[in-house]
Formats: structure tokens, C-alpha cells, sequence
């Protein structure tokens, strides 16, 4: 046999060999992986609670993978997304109040209840009466979160939102106007800064409505306290008569000058 023939005769069996050893190998491999899903299978079987934590595991892994692939959550459906609540899940009195304002404003019992039950939340951490902050709603809005007045006055409590854009940062910016919570919130927050700012309820009022500098407010603090009474008596069991207006009451019509009033508190109109 020749140099050639040798070299050539080596080279085939050094092939050969790698081929085999890949063969095996990758048997082997699938022999072992085989085991290793046999013996997961037997355990989870045996321990439901590693099943299910396996379980949530693999759920969270493709609910992640949906929303990078569609930008959505899976399993997310509109109620997630909602502003309303039961008003049977209230207490009595938070119940009361969104059923008789519901009537009075023919607006859907869940979302007002959603509200009232926030106005209760920011009264107490804020120290205003949670009848207070519905009143103004109802006077402003007639609980039309979507609302805007002709110079600006935007949501649920007809806040000058350019005016009072830094507010809303915390929400996500100006659009925040729309989303009812968070006028809610933002506008007791204004409310308050215009109270302590005035030194009473009244005057507060006057600062809120942009008519501090007006010799008349066009009825808005006693449209504004009338309904405050009207909620503390249906808040506290008495039958109180509902007189569904012919229209939603809006915005006091104050013209109120920019200028002369140079107060950064300004409403609405």
C-alpha cells in the first residue's frame, strides 16, 4: 500500500469515527432530554403545587411574549378598563348618594359610584366634604367627564388645565383632564389651594369659579352649596325630592378677566 493510499485510508476512518460519535452523541442527547421531560412530568403529577407554580410561570412567559408582539396584554378585557364600580359594594351612605344622583342626572349608577366612592377617599385624606367635591361635579359638568367650556375648562370639575398643567403631570399630562379620576383628584387639590388661599368656603368657591374679582358669580356658590346640602341630607337617610333639570347645569356665566384677576388659581368660566 502506498503513502497515498494510507493517508487516504486514515482520512475515511477518521471520518468515519466523528460520524459515529456524532450519531451517538446526539442519541444520547435525545435519550437524556427524554428523561429529564419523563421525570418533570412525574413530579409535577405528584406535587400539584410545583404544577401550578410551573403553570402561572408558563402563563406570565406568554403574556409577556403577547404584549411584545401586539403591544396588549393577553386576557385583558374592558372591565379592566372601566370606571365603574357596583354601587352594592358601597357603604350605605356612598350607595344612597350615587343611586340619588344617578336619578337626578341620568347617569349610570357604576360609573357615578366609582366617583362618589373616590370623592370619599380624597375627603378624608384632603379634609373636604365629599358632598362638597359632587356638587361641584354636578354644578360644573353635570358629571360629563368629557365637558369643556368655551374658554377651556375641562372635565368633571372644569379645570383651566392649561393653567393648571403641572398638576397633571403625576397623570400622565394634559389628556389626564379627560379621565374622571384624575380630574377628581386635581381639581380637589386646586380646590383646596383656592380655600385656604380666600380664608373661607364661600370666597374659595368665587376663587374656583374664576368670579373672585366679580361683583357677581352668575349663582354659582349658592347653586354649588344647595346641592352640597341636598347630598348631606340623602347621605344621612332623608328622602330628598329629585328634580331632574330640563338641562345639565354647566358653568356659571362668569366672564372672568385673566388679567385683572391675576390669580394662577383660575378655573373655569
Amino acid at each position: 500500500m502506498t503513502t497515498l493510499n494510507r493517508i487516504e485510508q486514515g482520512f475515511k476512518t477518521f471520518t468515519n469515527d466523528i460520524v459515529d460519535g456524532f450519531f451517538e452523541l446526539t442519541h444520547n442527547g435525545f435519550a437524556l432530554v427524554g428523561l429529564i421531560v419523563m421525570f418533570l412530568s412525574l413530579t409535577l403529577v405528584a406535587k400539584p403545587e410545583l404544577r401550578q407554580s410551573a403553570e402561572l410561570k408558563l402563563i406570565g412567559w406568554l403574556q409577556a411574549r403577547q404584549v411584545e408582539s401586539s403591544g396588549f396584554e393577553a386576557g385583558t378585557d374592558a372591565t379592566d378598563r372601566t370606571t365603574a364600580i357596583d354601587p352594592r359594594d358601597l357603604p350605605k351612605q356612598q350607595a344612597a348618594v350615587a343611586y340619588w344622583l344617578s336619578k337626578k342626572y341620568r347617569i349610570a349608577a357604576e360609573p357615578l359610584s366609582a366617583l362618589v366612592e373616590e370623592a370619599y377617599e380624597i375627603g378624608s385624606r384632603t379634609k373636604l366634604e365629599p358632598t362638597l367635591l359632587l356638587a361641584i361635579m354636578a354644578v360644573e359638568s353635570g358629571f360629563n367627564p368629557f365637558a369643556q367650556s368655551a374658554v377651556g375648562a375641562q372635565g368633571l370639575m372644569q379645570i383651566m388645565t392649561r393653567v393648571h398643567s403641572d398638576k397633571f403631570e403625576s397623570f400622565g399630562g394634559q389628556l389626564a383632564a379627560f379621565d374622571p379620576i384624575s380630574n377628581l383628584r386635581v381639581g380637589a387639590k386646586v380646590l383646596q389651594e383656592c380655600i385656604a388661599r380666600a380664608g373661607s368656603l364661600q370666597a374659595g368657591l368665587r376663587f374656583y369659579v374664576g368670579a373672585a374679582n366679580q361683583e357677581d358669580d352668575g349663582g354659582y356658590v349658592a347653586k354649588v352649596l344647595a346641592e352640597h346640602t341636598r347630598l348631606n341630607l340623602v347621605a344621612v337617610g332623608r328622602s330628598v325630592p329629585i328634580q331632574v333639570p330640563l338641562l345639565l347645569p354647566m358653568l356659571a356665566p362668569v366672564k372672568p378677566d385673566l388679567e385683572a384677576s391675576k390669580t394662577p388659581l383660575l378655573i373655569n368660566s
